[in-house]
């Protein structure tokens, strides 16, 4: 039965728990509950209408909440959509410090954790599809890390699909965790040489406060401390339609003005507005999992051992003591644990997973190859965190995929298009477009 039924204007948004194992080889073990949000139009609320699964971007992050009839959720109510909050996300059984320190120690914790990628998702994502439409096939959308769920969803559970709609989430079907990093570095160093094309005085800018950090003990709202290689981890936003403009509006305010009208200049104190501002885009206190098992979605049947960490020593140029201070991407470093305050709880189960080498495989490429389900994606030509090249070669594999590479937009445009994305998939999926 569900849990409470809300409006916002123009939808009626019905919440549902749903008790699921927290291993699947292990049904009759512990379980964990995994919340979903149903969303339909209002004038449609008692009209039987197909679903469509939402699988958002990660690893780690919640579900959107709709707060309107608007943006791709405008196009998506043609169907009844399930927004679902992934296992430990959102309203689904928390993971993080908190919870997981009720577990007897860091190897509990890594085990533990180790039951919160695609595979468990999509296993998740199964029981709720048979308990809510009676056993029929649904489609799916899956947003980046959503779409890395879909291609096992595809390689695994094919006949629970009607159609798969994926955007910026094409995974690298064979390449390793340092193949990724690899790919990564270089796009990000394309992505700074843009930003700094674009804000070219922002050099100077970032390596004054590189400077600054490298001399002082400078501290974050939260009490962590800030470094040159934590400052750097901005660059994350350089892969969103709006991601220079961030960096750079942020790195305005870096400096506090304490000789304003009294004939002096900037002062040497970094503002609170600016430290309020990084400590926003750099801690994970809001998604833990997503730290925790970033590279973990890279594992097949092999150790990580901090790829994104050793790879960078392959590019001098990412040193925090470059002349043009270059900012980093969507990697995850080891001192990451050692620095933000919702993680160090969790730094010797952090370790302990980069460690772990039995990670089961995520993909059947034969599987995908004799898929007959209708897809459709979206690759961003210029995607600063799922490569196209990559995204290119695992979309030749399906027989029925219909490929949309567009330089349109950027790594968020399911988001920020309102229905052109969306309305698109569906058009090519369907051999309309």
């Amino acid at each position: 039965m569900p849990d409470a039924v809300h409006r916002v204007p123009g939808l009626v948004l019905t919440d549902h728990r749903f008790a699921v194992p927290l291993s699947h080889h292990r049904p009759d073990g512990e379980h964990i509950s995994v919340f979903g949000r149903e969303v339909v139009a209002a004038e449609k609320a008692d009209a039987d209408l197909p679903w469509l699964l939402f699988l958002q971007g990660g690893p780690g992050v919640a579900s959107p909440r709709p707060l309107t009839r608007s943006g791709w959720l405008a196009r998506a109510v043609d169907y009844r959509v399930l927004l679902l909050d992934q296992r430990g996300t959102g309203l689904s059984t928390p993971a993080n410090r908190q919870s997981l320190a009720r577990l007897a120690g860091p190897a509990a914790q890594a085990e533990y954790l180790s039951h919160f990628r695609a595979d468990a998702i999509v296993a998740d994502a199964e029981l709720v599809r048979r308990r809510v439409t009676g056993g029929e096939p649904w489609s799916v959308l899956g947003q980046s890390f959503g779409g890395f769920c879909l291609l096992h969803y595809l390689s695994v559970a094919a006949d629970g699909l009607r159609e798969a709609f994926l955007t910026g989430g094409l995974a690298p079907i064979e390449a390793t965790a340092e193949d990724v990093y690899r790919a990564l570095y270089r796009r990000v160093r394309t992505k700074n040489a843009a930003y700094y094309a674009r804000y070219p005085g922002d050099g100077a800018l970032a390596r004054r406060i590189a400077d600054h950090l490298g001399s002082r003990d400078v501290r974050l709202p939260d009490g962590s401390p800030l470094s040159v290689p934590r400052f750097q981890q901005l660059g994350m936003e350089f892969g969103a339609s709006t991601g220079f403009e961030r960096v750079h509006y942020l790195l305005e305010h870096a400096f506090t003005d304490s000789g304003a009208g009294l004939g002096g200049g900037r002062g040497p104190e970094l503002s609170d507005t600016f430290l309020t501002g990084v400590q926003e885009l750099v801690s994970l206190a809001t998604s833990p999992l997503y730290a925790l098992l970033h590279e973990a979605i890279y594992a097949q049947g092999a150790a990580t051992a901090w790829a994104a960490e050793r790879v960078r020593a392959e590019y001098p140029e990412f040193s925090p003591d470059a002349l043009r201070l270059l900012f980093t991407g969507e990697m995850i470093y080891p001192w990451i644990f050692d620095t933000d305050p919702a993680l160090t709880p969790l730094r010797e189960a952090a370790h302990l997973l980069a460690a772990r080498a039995d990670w089961p495989p995520l993909y059947d490429a034969a599987a995908l190859r004799n898929c007959e389900v209708p897809c459709a994606a979206s690759v961003y030509a210029e995607d600063m965190y799922v490569e196209r090249e990559y995204a290119e070669a695992t979309a030749a594999l399906l027989p029925r995929m219909r490929v949309w590479l567009t330089n349109e937009y950027e790594h968020d445009g399911l988001r920020t298009s309102d229905e052109r994305v969306l309305d698109r998939l569906i058009a090519l999926a369907r051999g309309l477009a």
